[in-house]
């Protein structure tokens, strides 16, 4: 196979079996929650109430998604949809109390998951392997540096309220 074909074909493989091994993780401990939901959860969790946009331009989907994603957060009780005061024709997303109470054992098993997929992958080649997504990314969009976008968020000010 061509190197190009096997490029794609893996990226695709891989990020498929990512989300089912997640997904199966999740579920295996009673948490109704799919990778891309836990990736909402994540960026609340680290960055605080945002709107739909807001979470959208962290997470690089489109605004339809993203709608899509907290409907489902929102019948698993994990965030709810607020009025913006500033502006009564957007809506605001927070965590709810039982979010904050799951909140470290979801993001354990979705830590636990990660480590088993870079297991035996020395910190060099991970590096290396981040700089070239990245590039792939950035080939895909020119306004998209997925590399400033990881040391953007979490934000400063969640670090700080932690610290």
């Amino acid at each position: 196979m061509i190197i190009n074909k096997q490029v794609g074909v893996f990226l695709n493989l891989v990020h498929n079996k990512f989300k089912q091994y997640v997904t199966e993780i999740f579920e295996g401990e009673g948490f109704n929650i799919t990778p891309e939901q836990f990736l909402v959860m994540d960026t609340l969790w680290d960055e605080g109430v945002l709107s739909q946009q807001e979470i959208a331009n962290i997470i690089l989907k489109d605004k339809n998604s993203v709608v899509k994603l907290v409907d489902g957060l929102e019948e698993r009780n994990l965030v709810r949809r607020v009025s913006n005061k500033r502006d009564r024709r957007q809506n605001l997303i927070e965590v709810t109390p039982y979010a904050l109470k799951v909140k470290d054992k979801i993001t354990a098993l979705a830590m636990e998951a990660v480590n088993h997929v870079i297991e035996g992958i020395n910190k060099k080649d991970l590096e290396n392997f981040l700089i070239v997504l990245s590039k792939m990314g950035e080939n895909l969009n020119k306004d998209i540096n997925l590399l400033e976008l990881a040391k953007k968020y979490p934000s400063n000010r969640q670090i700080k309220e932690s610290a």
